[in-house]
């Protein structure tokens, strides 16, 4: 069985004391070497993200076992490998289609087996279920500041005549695009001062005026106004 062990440690610092680093290496030779399995290749990584988009050895690494490079990946823990439930979901997948092992030390799992398999996939199930219970109450307590009037989304940066200037184009029949370019023919500067306007930037302009009238109607008690159907359409070629 050609493997491949992958160990990460967050900080410069661990990676240059070699402390974490050495533990995890230890970690899966051992298991290596009880199985049987060789030779071992080990890809280090020093990577604090917890996103696998933001970990190229990792990357590296899962495409290497997708062009059958090797026949499994082993890791010392769950963590190091992944803390997003879905990048866990996702390597679980690339291991099914592409026929490689996945062995996670510390929780058991090993998809070569029938009980690691199992192992893998209620790790992942509790850890979806924990996910969706950390959205439901996010969205409860930011549905109880909408109710109390709170201003949610990040507060526009655009000055106000500009804002003004937007909403009068777009209720002249305007699309975004044509907004975008009469701004531009206007000299009007963009939020950050310089550049051209897109019709992204309107879109995104009328979205903070759309969450400005709304936090204002419900303090005052009032129904939040519907966007126009003009306001709501999206971003078109």
């Amino acid at each position: 069985m050609r493997t491949i062990g992958y160990i990460r440690v967050s900080t410069t610092e661990q990676g240059d004391t070699h402390l974490g680093l050495d533990a995890q290496h230890a970690t899966i030779a051992a298991e290596c070497a009880r199985r049987g399995w060789g030779p071992v290749c080990v890809v280090e990584e020093i990577a604090s993200a917890s996103s696998m988009r933001r970990r190229p050895l990792l990357r590296d690494v899962l495409d290497a076992l997708d062009r059958g490079d090797a026949d499994a990946l082993v890791v010392a823990k769950l963590d190091r490998l992944a803390r997003s439930t879905l990048d866990f979901a996702r390597i679980m997948e690339r291991a099914a289609d592409a026929e490689w092992v996945l062995v996670i030390l510390d929780i058991g799992a090993d998809t070569s087996t029938p009980a690691g398999r199992m192992v893998a996939s209620v790790v992942a199930a509790t850890a979806a279920y924990e996910r969706e219970l950390i959205g439901a109450r996010t969205r409860d307590a930011l549905a109880a500041k909408r109710a109390q009037g709170a201003r949610l989304g990040r507060p526009s940066s655009v000055p106000a005549d500009t804002r003004a200037r937007v909403v009068a184009l777009r209720d002249a029949g305007l699309s975004l695009r044509a907004i975008a370019d009469e701004l531009v023919a206007e000299g009007v500067p963009t939020a950050l001062g310089h550049g051209t306007w897109h019709a992204a930037q309107v879109s995104r302009v009328l979205g903070t005026i759309a969450l400005d009238a709304e936090a204002t109607a419900r303090r005052h008690g009032d129904t939040p106004p519907r966007p126009s159907r003009r306001h709501r359409r999206r971003v078109r070629a």
